[in-house]
């Protein structure tokens, strides 16, 4: 009597495409080209993109629609899917930028996002810039639930950048070593959790979720320096200062704008009298500039990102990875 054998179903986690590169390497652009090419939908990885009014100063994509969505973040008043040149773009506009808006929940909300995606049969291509966003979601990062303390953040406000990184390197180093030390945000948020747990801060890993394929845009330091020149000229141009204006009509801090870093950080010294014109531009370049080395550094410990140089040599790679 011959014996049934059972036949071994393997599971295979969803596919999903991520596009990175430093600040105006040309991520956006690439990741529409590969969703037009492959039935794909994109989802913003970007830690500024996700607060409304906070347009210009974000390279934020300009909407042919916009339109109501049904993903809650539990502090977004509004929810949208933007579409630009016809695809669908998520994780945009999706928070007050009076409020905090943590990578916990930034998680939550594009797992939600993937799951709709895969099940309309489409590919979800995540794109952006802030590394620890895409960690969450490609090494499927558990992060603390840790609710914010307020009186606790109202005096680590009251201390300078340097003082908060010296604090968070004597009582995470771990956490010192891989964090933005120039991120006021990051670094009060660590330290919150820190203080309220009373441990470091947990960096723990489940299985992966996903297979994923990593694409990076590949730019000479030179040619990037011409790319962010060109395209702050261009922000400033467009009206970058009176949307920082009009954030601080809305009632948000001098010190909150400087929290969001780079191009806010720098035009709310000039509004208020602490640089001219000029120096607030010469500075604002160089800083943009050392965020993107800052990137490059950050995407290059992952090994797995493919680099390119044109969208080519991106689709190859997209053809050899999808079924």
């Amino acid at each position: 009597m011959k014996k049934s054998k059972k036949k071994l179903r393997v599971k295979y986690n969803p596919k999903i495409i991520v596009v990175v590169g430093p600040t105006a390497s040309g991520k956006s652009t690439l990741a529409v080209k590969l969703a037009k090419k492959f039935k794909g939908e994109i989802i913003s990885a970007d830690s500024r993109q996700v607060y409304e009014g906070m347009d210009i100063g974000t390279g934020k994509i300009t909407p042919d629609t916009k339109n109501s969505s049904n993903f809650s973040t539990g502090q977004a008043k509004k929810k949208y899917v933007f579409t630009h040149k016809g695809i669908p773009h998520y994780c945009i506009d999706v928070a007050n930028p009076k409020n905090q808006f943590s990578v916990a929940q930034y998680k939550q909300l594009a797992e939600k996002v993937i799951k709709k995606i895969i099940r309309h049969g489409k590919i979800p291509i995540i794109c952006g810039g802030t590394g620890f966003y895409i960690q969450a979601i490609t090494e499927n990062i558990s992060i603390p639930e840790i609710k914010p303390d307020i009186k606790l953040r109202t005096a680590l406000e009251k201390k300078s950048t340097k003082e908060l990184f010296s604090q968070l390197k004597k009582l995470d180093s771990r956490r010192a070593k891989n964090i933005d030390k120039n991120n006021r945000r990051r670094l009060i948020r660590a330290l919150e959790i820190i203080i309220k747990s009373g441990n470091k801060v947990p960096e723990l890993k489940s299985a992966p979720k996903y297979e994923v394929l990593f694409i990076g845009v590949k730019r000479g330091m030179r040619e990037l320096k011409e790319l962010i020149k060109s395209r702050l000229l261009k922000r400033l141009k467009i009206g970058m200062v009176k949307e920082i204006i009009n954030l601080k009509k809305l009632g948000l801090s001098w010190q909150r704008l400087e929290d969001f870093g780079l191009e806010y950080r720098y035009v709310a010294y000039y509004l208020q009298n602490k640089l001219s014109y000029d120096e607030m531009v010469s500075k604002l370049q160089k800083e943009i500039e050392h965020y993107a080395k800052r990137q490059m550094t950050w995407f290059n410990r992952n090994k797995k990102i493919r680099w390119v140089a044109n969208s080519n040599q991106a689709g190859k790679l997209v053809k050899g990875f999808l079924p």
